[in-house]
């Protein structure tokens, strides 16, 4: 039973969230119905105001309205509500090629990945990208690497391929254009594989309208990684603050002691102050830091327990 089960080819969902794409959504899923023909295509309408639904249908989509707004929950809604092996997520405005959507998915049918990314730094044109929009994500994407230890490029591609444990696992929440700084977060804190692979990335169509705005949404992204890190990686946010006390109080304390010990008296009453006080507030962070990880770590522990008496 279990080997014809196995048997069975995976049941892939290609996702596409929209909001006023009807320029471009007809052909985006008349592409990836041509090259995934075994593949269920879903439209989630997030509230447009023109025919984004009625050129979904007519394309062969199921289309699905969601309508609180916002990228983040409609990706919350897409993998909630659609039950599949392996998803592809994808935008709607036709800047990623669907010819390629087979090459994200080898990894995952090879299980030699969680999640793959299609990489859009290596190749695209002038026009893809928004001024400061490469620069950003190069920055965010460093710390990030920093922060989890990770190799990726471009963790804000809204083209990638997941499998179903993944999408059952890791939870969204934020509602908006992090949500892809978010899932790559989450991902890379509950111990998944992400693997990318680079992919051209073209400009929009002419007509069609991008919805990111560059320093609010880039400021969301940036205030995900904060809290996330915080959260998630204690010891590395409270262990940085930590440091940072450390070095305030070894540079206000410095002229303190050699002037005791030249003098055998401190005169610096101010700068003494300070550096106990900044020598206390290192210790306090250092310690929250270790409390808050080792909570976590139980807590993942429990996580893990649960997650393996669902399969």
């Amino acid at each position: 039973m279990e080997d014809s089960v196995s048997a069975l080819p995976p049941r892939i969902a290609v996702l596409i969230p929209c909001l006023n794409e009807e320029i471009t959504v007809g052909k985006v899923v008349a592409d990836f119905r041509a090259t995934l023909p075994e593949a269920t295509v879903y439209v989630f309408d997030n509230g447009s105001t023109d025919r984004t639904a009625e050129r979904a249908r007519a394309a062969g989509a199921l289309v699905v309205r969601e309508k609180r707004p916002g990228k983040g929950r409609v990706v919350q809604s897409m993998l909630r509500k659609v039950d599949a092996d392996l998803y592809v997520v994808v935008d709607g405005d036709d800047t990623y090629s669907a010819a390629d959507a087979r090459r994200l998915l080898a990894p995952l049918l090879a299980e030699q990945a969680d999640m793959v990314v299609a990489s859009r730094l290596a190749e695209y044109s002038s026009g893809s990208f928004r001024s400061l929009h490469v620069l950003g994500n190069r920055m965010l994407t460093g710390i990030v690497n920093w922060i989890f230890g990770a190799r990726l490029k471009d963790m804000m591609s809204g083209y990638r391929a997941l499998t179903r444990e993944l999408a059952k696992s890791v939870p969204i929440l934020s509602p908006g254009f992090e949500v892809e700084t978010e899932l790559t977060l989450r991902t890379l804190e509950a111990g998944y594989v992400i693997a990318e692979i680079a992919l051209p990335y073209r400009e929009r169509p002419p007509g069609s309208q991008s919805k990111l705005r560059t320093f609010s949404d880039g400021w969301q992204v940036a205030a995900n990684i904060f809290n996330i890190t915080r959260n998630y990686r204690p010891l590395t946010f409270y262990g940085a603050l930590g440091a940072l006390f450390l070095l305030m109080s070894l540079a206000a304390g410095g002229p303190v002691v050699l002037e005791f010990i030249e003098t055998q008296y401190v005169t610096h009453v101010p700068l003494a102050i300070l550096s106990t006080g900044c020598m206390i507030l290192s210790f306090l962070c250092f310690s929250i830091g270790l409390v808050l990880s080792t909570v976590i770590e139980r807590a993942r522990e429990v996580v893990e327990v649960h997650l393996l008496n669902r399969r």
